[in-house]
């Protein structure tokens, strides 16, 4: 497992599927979060968005836990990876009980070291959208800089929104590490 201060980063179980799709599977976070429409899931079915494929190249999915009691507090993955680019994507989703208790800063913080220690990348990205504070906030707390709005990018329930790309490069992590 990767630690954080606050958070550990293990890998997804069986058990945590429930939980995740029945808080982080409704209508509004999958849109969000996903950027596709939402579709309803069988209880017990054997693909679910939480699902891991270890065979699968490019992504890596944690299940994120309290570091106080190990209670399951979200899902977070690495993806995209290019190894050529050495580049890679950051996403993550807190569960409803789990938010505004500085997980999301924690979370990122936890994926950037995996990125740039563990898997040697060069560059990470995170895309948002533009009205998501949290996520914001939680890059840029771990030195993100904004590159640019993608304008209308994603359709949510009815609605364009702009996505806001951040990107941290290892020698700026690594120079806020040093700081």
């Amino acid at each position: 497992m990767l630690t954080g201060e606050k958070v550990g980063l293990r890998a997804r179980h069986e058990d945590d599927i429930p939980q995740l799709m029945e808080g982080l599977a409704d209508v509004l976070t999958t849109a969000r979060a996903t950027g596709q429409p939402w579709r309803p899931y069988t209880p017990g079915a054997k693909q679910t968005p939480f699902t891991v494929d270890d065979e699968k190249e490019g992504v890596v999915h944690f299940s994120v836990v309290s570091l106080d009691d190990g209670a399951l507090v979200g899902a977070a993955n690495l993806w995209g990876i290019d190894k050529h680019a050495r580049s890679a994507h950051i996403g993550m989703g807190l569960l409803p009980i789990a938010r505004g208790k500085g997980y999301a800063t924690d979370v990122v913080g936890t994926l950037c070291h995996y990125g740039f220690a563990v898997h040697g990348l060069h560059r990470l990205q995170v895309e948002t959208l533009a009205d998501n504070t949290p996520m914001l906030r939680a890059a840029e707390r771990n030195g993100f800089v904004r590159e640019g709005v993608r304008r209308d990018a994603s359709w949510v329930v009815g609605e364009f929104l702009d996505e806001v790309v951040l990107g941290l490069l290892v020698h700026e992590w690594k120079q806020r590490a040093a700081d």
